[in-house]
């Protein structure tokens, strides 16, 4: 299904969204943790970003099978590419949870102090512990695109010689 788009391998375009998109969900999610105000102002813009990105992933995944077919194995490139969506779906829902507990959180707290804001309660506390856990994910994924990126990279280019000549 995604072999090519006028004789270009999708995979390589297909890709680029991810290479783009996941990193950017990564550094979003991170800073919606470290900073609780910006939850609600840029939280959705972090969890549609990842949620864009994870649909990617399969398409990648996907497309790159059918490239693999037409070039060869890329090696530890297909199998990492594999474990890729697990990192991305766990970005996804703990971005989406911080995101939903905050929003929950400062609907509580405008309801019974006039919008005083997120207290340090149970609220507060569970809000603290999924954005610990948040970051976690981002930088296993962020790790994880690392490496899928560089292996991908290398299965190919590692052939290529270096302009300078070493």
């Amino acid at each position: 299904m995604f072999d090519t788009l006028n004789g270009l391998p999708w995979h390589p375009l297909v890709v680029h969204g991810v290479v783009v998109l996941l990193p950017l969900a990564v550094l979003g999610t991170i800073a919606i943790a470290v900073v609780p105000r910006w939850r609600t102002r840029y939280g959705l813009l972090v969890v549609a970003t990842a949620l864009v990105a994870t649909v990617l992933v399969p398409i990648s995944t996907s497309s790159g099978e059918s490239l693999e077919e037409r070039v060869g194995n890329p090696g530890q490139h297909a199998e990492l590419g594999d474990q890729l969506l697990w990192f991305a779906l766990a970005l996804l829902l703990t971005s989406a949870l911080l995101v939903g507990l905050q929003w929950r959180a400062g609907r509580a707290a405008s309801r019974s102090s006039g919008g005083a804001g997120v207290s340090t309660s149970t609220g507060g506390k569970q809000l603290t512990a999924v954005a610990a856990v948040a970051v976690l994910a981002a930088v296993a994924c962020g790790v994880q695109v690392y490496r899928v990126g560089d292996s991908g990279a290398r299965a190919a280019w590692g052939d290529v010689p270096s302009a300078s000549g070493g």
